[in-house]
């Protein structure tokens, strides 16, 4: 990530690529796409924290500013509901996602250039 973009149009070289994407220092297709889909797992899956949380907040502060208006309270509590199960998926996900690789004979489903390089 030494430089945003790599590009060199004058110089006879051409295009390289962008960023940590283009192959740099031999590095191969299946491990550009490995650090790319890690990257964007990783991504998801904080962004999709955050707006859990956001939710579980929203809700929490409905609640609290139902001043015993019940169906404010019930779609207060249906919302935290929500988030804490969307959030018990999205961190159970990892575990869910590595048994089903021990199921279909997958030593380490998760670590995606080994799984490439096992299955060519």
């Amino acid at each position: 990530m030494n430089k945003i973009a790599q590009i060199k149009l004058f110089e006879g070289e051409g295009y390289k690529g962008f960023g940590p994407l283009g192959l740099e220092q031999g590095q191969s297709g299946i491990s550009v796409f490995a650090t790319f889909l890690s990257s964007a797992v990783g991504l998801i899956t904080i962004i999709g924290i955050i707006w859990m949380v956001f939710i579980i907040v929203t809700g929490a502060v409905s609640i609290i500013s139902s001043s015993g208006d019940k169906q404010a309270l019930e779609g207060a509590r249906k919302k935290i509901t929500n988030g804490v199960i969307g959030l018990v998926v999205l961190v159970s996900s990892l575990f869910i996602l590595s048994f089903i690789g021990k199921l279909l004979g997958l030593p380490n489903i998760l670590d995606i250039a080994t799984l490439f390089k096992s299955l060519n």
